[in-house]
């Protein structure tokens, strides 16, 4: 009996010292790439030239890659804005007659833009923003005034700096190219900046896609993915159709579990329980630099944040200028943050997130190899970020090696409190990861 006793012990003591831990080859896509703490994307709006000349010289001093949203019109070479419908003329006159209404109101302020003036176009921004607003019968009211004073002759040439005409601005369709060849992101700001919610159908057509085309020609296929439209319209008919031109949008982001914050909320991102949070920030003219450090910290004490910075002027040109010394300062700042936080175009950062939402992982383990297969529901030809992978490895594996097909990845050596890892970047594909004993002493 005692010895039938002692055999059932030590074979249930051999099982338990065999079993393989259920940790090893758990493998997840980290929350950010590099398994960074968050992210943030420093972004422009207008493809004004300081951006270029003095902003872009700071970014790549420090290694810095940005999104720069253009007004694609501006550029020689590119399809310039224009009024798609009736005879101009025609329409001039029904407005004697026939007030504005909900029925004529979209061909008006597409139209009133193109009727020769400063004023004119200053009247179509300031329609547009009363309408985004839900002041929908005071921008009836403006549309009429408008073209009572191009019918009388006396609407006037403001002399304001529009920044679509500004003369200031001429860079290249060559510069962008290599802009982006470089790593920064070269993206749509349509190709005049209209009030896009104002616009009659044919006419935000051609601001999106015209755009679109013109990038697509000049640049190529990773300047069309994400697009700004001008003046941050949420407006839900824009949406409608600009959703389906671009794969993403700096204004609005359909995914249910990304919170997004926008420049004029006072939410903090503390505040929001979803997975991800899209805070983007605006920084004026009289915002401190102390104040943009801030959102940096603010961003580090959380695990979900992505910090989007939207900037416009820069060193007296453009809406709202912040000076060379202050961007120098600023991007300095993140710099130093590097090490935690992942600083990246908007591109890169919404084709991760949306990589790693939507990538499957399995994995086989045997004795001394970790299989890793990745499915993903996105096109690979379109969604190509390195995505971060963190495998759990048996803590006797001193030397390890890592391939992904004829690749050799670069593996980092971690550990927890659940044990040993390694940290590595994957291009998003059906080539398996193999993680291994390496025979290298």
């Amino acid at each position: 009996m005692k010895t039938l006793l002692a055999c059932i012990l030590t074979a249930l003591c051999w099982v338990s010292c065999t079993s393989p831990n259920p940790q090893i080859g758990k493998t997840e896509i980290t929350k950010w790439y590099g398994d960074k703490t968050g992210a943030v994307s420093i972004t422009f709006d207008d493809g004004i030239i300081n951006q270029l000349t003095i902003a872009k010289p700071i970014l790549d001093s420090l290694d810095l890659l940005a999104t720069f949203y253009i007004i694609t019109g501006k550029v020689e070479g590119s399809g310039k804005g224009k009024f798609i419908g009736r005879n101009p003329a025609e329409i001039i006159r029904e407005t004697a007659n026939v007030p504005t209404d909900s029925s004529n109101f979209f061909e008006r302020a597409s139209l009133i833009a193109f009727t020769g003036t400063s004023e004119a176009e200053d009247y179509h921004a300031r329609v547009g923003s009363l309408f985004e607003q839900g002041k929908v019968d005071q921008a009836y009211a403006l549309i009429d005034e408008g073209y009572e004073k191009i019918r009388k002759g006396t609407i006037q040439d403001t002399d304001d700096v529009i920044f679509h005409n500004n003369v200031e601005d001429t860079t290249t369709w060559a510069q962008y190219k290599s802009y982006s060849d470089q790593g920064h992101e070269i993206a749509s700001h349509t190709v005049t900046h209209p009030r896009l919610a104002v616009l009659d159908e044919a006419n935000m057509l051609y601001e999106l896609e015209q755009s679109k085309a013109d990038l697509l020609k000049f640049i190529g296929t990773e300047s069309v993915f994400t697009a700004e439209g001008p003046y941050g319209t949420e407006n839900e008919r824009v949406m409608e159709y600009a959703h389906t031109i671009y794969p993403a949008l700096r204004n609005r982001m359909p995914e249910e579990w990304l919170e997004e914050i926008n420049r004029g909320s006072q939410m903090t991102p503390g505040q929001s329980e979803k997975e991800y949070v899209q805070w983007q920030r605006g920084p004026l003219t009289r915002t401190d630099v102390a104040q943009m450090k801030s959102w940096v910290d603010t961003l580090m004490n959380h695990d979900h944040t992505w910090l989007v910075l939207v900037y416009h002027g820069v060193e007296n040109l453009g809406w709202e200028p912040k000076t060379r010394q202050e961007l120098v300062e600023y991007f300095s700042y993140l710099k130093e943050k590097e090490e935690k936080v992942w600083i990246a175009p908007f591109r890169d950062v919404t084709q991760y997130i949306r990589e790693r939402k939507a990538t499957h992982v399995t994995t086989e383990v045997n004795a001394e190899r970790i299989s890793i297969s990745l499915s993903s529901i996105l096109d690979p030809q379109v969604y190509r970020v390195p995505l971060t992978l963190k495998t759990y490895i048996p803590s006797d594996w001193k030397n390890v090696q890592g391939t992904q097909g004829k690749n050799k990845l670069d593996l980092v050596l971690g550990n927890d409190e659940k044990g040993d890892f390694v940290v590595y970047d994957v291009i998003p594909s059906d080539e398996k990861v193999v993680i291994e004993l390496s025979d290298n002493e």
